[in-house]
């Protein structure tokens, strides 16, 4: 037997593994509830989210959560497991696709590979700013990009926010492209990302994100990239204290249901169970813009060194990463003019 065969039958025995113990944690929920006074639950489902419980997209499921639970006067109950307790994000996609976990919230990044249409909403500067990115996702350009999952085990119901992503490193500051040149940077698993760092002209290193702040630390790795949030709450700044706001990427998060479970909902509650995932985005946002807010003032004070592009050198970083655009939009210009389009005059 062949390495990828291999490979494909111990992931499926993982996520099958997974399945089962998702199966006994709903059983034993389903158990705990049927014997209280309340109404017992018609469902009991399970909801996968890898940050902990405080972050904006754990508190942004557990409204959601809340939200059906009470509009389904108690049939709905969601039990939200965060830690990334069920897995990570590629494990919760298998698991999802077999029906072990019923509902997610995982990146975009995750979901390049297995909707390859997705890729263009990781493309660095796309956008204009956040208010731009989210009159593409919340209109029809939106819903076209949560169709293309359908016929992946997988129903797309909303999108979370997950902010800007900026360089950061310990060596200088970035203050035009020749400062970054040469620079190892981490990236997270995905070639586009890849593509991306090298052909800025820096060194990309895919590392694990549990890694990167030893990485740092160590000098093994000049630097990484990633949100205000995470920069501070993984304590990336205080090994790597110079952070550039260019805003590269802004790739969202996107809420999942498994289509095996999508199937079992009755038409009256499908309705319901978007526009609470939809109602549940909102929160979220307002949440993530707090925590921006917050984690960038922090820094500051603690001396982090905060430098943004002029708008020519931004244009500069635009067009060395033109090349993405040929390789991973081809054959999709339309549906690039028209996110351009939705720009501000």
């Amino acid at each position: 037997m062949n390495r990828t065969n291999q490979k494909r039958k111990r992931k499926a025995a993982q996520a099958l593994a997974a399945a089962a113990l998702a199966a006994a944690v709903l059983a034993g929920c389903a158990l705990q509830r049927a014997s209280s006074p309340e109404t017992v639950p018609e469902y009991v489902f399970t909801y996968a989210e890898n940050q902990a419980a405080g972050y904006p997209t754990a508190l942004g499921a557990q409204r959601f959560a809340e939200l059906v639970e009470e509009r389904t006067g108690g049939r709905i109950v969601i039990n939200v497991y965060t830690d990334a307790v069920s897995g990570d994000e590629p494990s919760v996609i298998e698991q999802l696709q077999f029906g072990g976990i019923d509902f997610a919230r995982v990146s975009v990044m995750s979901l390049g590979d297995t909707v390859e249409m997705l890729n263009v909403l990781q493309l660095p500067y796309l956008y204009e700013d956040r208010d731009h990115m989210w009159r593409v996702l919340d209109g029809g350009i939106g819903d076209t990009f949560l169709a293309a999952l359908n016929g992946t085990g997988m129903v797309g119901l909303s999108w979370y926010d997950a902010g800007a992503r900026h360089f950061y490193n310990w060596q200088r500051p970035i203050e035009t492209l020749e400062d970054l040149a040469g620079l190892r940077i981490r990236v997270a698993q995905s070639q586009l990302m890849y593509d991306m760092v090298d052909a800025l002209g820096a060194v990309p290193v895919t590392l694990p994100y549990s890694e990167v702040y030893s990485a740092l630390e160590t000098r093994s790795i000049d630097g990484a990239e990633n949100n205000w949030p995470s920069y501070q709450s993984e304590r990336h700044w205080a090994a790597a204290p110079y952070i550039t706001l260019d805003a590269h990427s802004r790739i969202p998060e996107v809420q999942l249901c498994a289509q095996s479970t999508w199937r079992r909902l009755s038409a009256e509650d499908r309705p319901v169970i978007t526009a609470c995932a939809r109602e549940s985005a909102l929160y979220e946002r307002e949440l993530w813009a707090e925590a921006e807010e917050r984690a960038r003032d922090s820094l500051v004070a603690r001396g982090c060194v905060v430098t943004e592009l002029t708008g020519a050198e931004l244009e500069r970083f635009r067009a060395a990463v033109q090349p993405l655009y040929d390789h991973y939009a081809a054959g999709r210009e339309d549906l690039l003019e028209a996110i351009a389009a939705m720009a501000a005059p």
